[in-house]
């Protein structure tokens, strides 16, 4: 059966004024169908943002503890529906099943959070410097923001930006990859059902290039909450710059895992599995390189590769399979020109390194698990973010040289270390330049409660998911309460 998807504006499902159509299919067979969704362009997303700037008028005024009774209740709906929407999202996404119910889940988790924080939203109070006079400081909202999300968390990663946002007193316009509309569709109709009033909650589908810069450029859009990659991050920021709109950039990475001497190299070698072919590879948290001291270099490396050879490709419905297809041909080319790069570049490709074509992996969009040996710093493959199931292998001399090398990169989102010596650990936290870092874990594998993202060109200083999430959709407001009766004047001398 095909998904049809239609726009949301307003509290009415729409298509496009145009009437165009896009398709979107299973990456793991592209013979399958899975849905049609309209190609919008600016009328729609002019009638979205008007439905949202008119809701907001009314929505920021509902006291935040009953906004966010509306999250709840989406999160107690998405616990319903949890299953349904995993399906779904390995359908249309090629995230493996078990995986695909934690991206649901992590939207489940967010909404319980979120709504937690409608009954804290915390502003501060703090003594004035005059007598008879109090200060404090309170959140407010934003106004009307467009989230634009990728196709790689189609569920948690909008639940991440719409769930604070909503709580704050926004208003929200989704424009979700062209890759997954049925997912943010059915995500959606999820948010329907709990009730918002219409226009509150809106849902855009299309081209990045046509809906996705309208909602860009449009002068009644407050703020633009973006994540993909950093080349469009800078073009996104530009844009909002120029016209003074608050934006949050969460781009890419090129994280590292090190692994010492002194590692469990069990322990270490889960990680580098997971980290490096979890979600195929195609998480802005993936462990694209790992940084191998040389003491246990080769026999690390053989056993990963022992490890990785026996990990399964398959359609993503099949809970025995551990890695599915890339999402699509145009990054599947990208993936396999990379490889070609790094034999350019004298790296040894010790496994994989090709398109995937035996049986029914050639109906799909399947690369085989890489390793990628004798890479040096200054390589492309050390240096640019690949997002697929390829890892690099960078050998060390000692500590200062891996911290060194896995600071050598224009990203710092994840970061990861191997060690059973607690003053490596310590001096790793204070010395990777990374938002986040692991010890003795992969680096992939983020809590909604905790900070999100990373530093240099990974984005623009925010943070989403935890208490920081606020920060992005809401300003300070400072309120200053004289009840002395006469004009006291401050930033003046007062004592002489």
């Amino acid at each position: 059966m095909t998904f049809r998807c239609q726009n949301y504006i307003n509290g009415q499902w729409l298509d496009a004024i145009t009437s165009d159509t896009l398709e979107s299919r299973n990456p793991a067979n592209t013979e399958e169908l899975v849905a049609t969704f309209p190609r919008s362009n600016s009328p729609d997303v002019n009638a979205a943002v008007a439905a949202a700037r008119h809701a907001y008028q009314t929505w920021r005024q509902i006291p935040a503890p009953t906004r966010a009774e509306y999250i709840f209740k989406v999160g107690e709906i998405l616990t319903q529906y949890k299953e349904e929407l995993a399906q779904l999202i390995s359908q249309e996404m090629g995230k493996p099943i078990a995986e695909a119910r934690g991206d649901v889940q992590e939207g489940i988790d967010c909404a319980f959070y979120s709504a937690g924080e409608g009954r804290r939203l915390y502003g501060q109070t703090t003594p004035s410097e005059m007598p008879n006079k109090f200060a404090m400081t309170v959140r407010v909202p934003i106004g009307v923001c467009a989230l634009i999300t990728p196709w790689n968390f189609p569920v948690a990663i909008p639940c991440w930006k719409a769930m604070p946002a909503l709580v704050c007193g926004n208003t929200v316009i989704l424009k979700p990859a062209e890759d997954t509309p049925a997912c943010a569709t059915k995500l959606i109709e999820i948010f329907a059902a709990a009730g918002f009033p219409p226009g509150v909650v809106n849902l855009v589908h299309g081209v990045g290039e046509e809906v996705g810069k309208a909602l860009v450029e449009h002068p009644d859009v407050d703020l633009v909450s973006f994540t993909g990659s950093s080349q469009t991050g800078a073009e996104v920021g530009g844009i909002c710059g120029r016209s003074h709109k608050r934006v949050c950039l969460e781009m890419g990475g090129k994280n590292a895992q090190i692994v010492m001497e002194d590692a469990d190299l069990e322990l270490a070698l889960e990680g580098a599995i997971w980290g490096a072919f979890g979600t195929t590879g195609q998480r802005c948290t993936a462990t694209s390189r790992l940084i191998l001291h040389r003491d246990i270099k080769e026999k690390f490396t053989q056993m990963l590769q022992s490890r990785a050879s026996q990990l399964r490709l398959g359609a993503a419905i099949d809970p025995n399979t551990e890695i599915g297809p890339i999402i699509n041909h145009r990054q599947l080319q990208q993936v396999r020109q990379y490889i070609d790069i790094a034999r350019e570049e004298g790296a040894k490709v010790v496994m994989g390194g090709d398109i995937a074509r035996e049986g029914e992996l050639g109906k799909g969009y399947f690369f085989l698990p890489t390793i990628l040996d004798g890479v040096t710093p200054g390589m492309r493959v050390a240096q640019e973010e690949i997002f697929g199931p390829v890892v690099a292998v960078m050998e060390v001399n000692d500590f200062a040289e891996a911290i060194a090398i896995i600071n050598n990169t224009n990203y710092g989102l994840s970061s990861s270390i191997y060690t059973r010596d607690i003053n490596r650990a310590f001096a790793a936290i204070r010395d990777i330049e990374a938002g986040i870092t692991y010890i003795n874990g992969p680096t992939i594998g983020a809590e909604v409660h905790l900070p999100f993202g990373g530093v240099k060109r990974t984005g623009n200083g925010h943070r989403e998911a935890g208490s920081t999430a606020l920060d992005i959709f809401t300003e300070w407001k400072t309120v200053y309460v004289d009840f002395s009766g006469s004009l006291q004047r401050a930033q003046i001398d007062n004592r002489s």
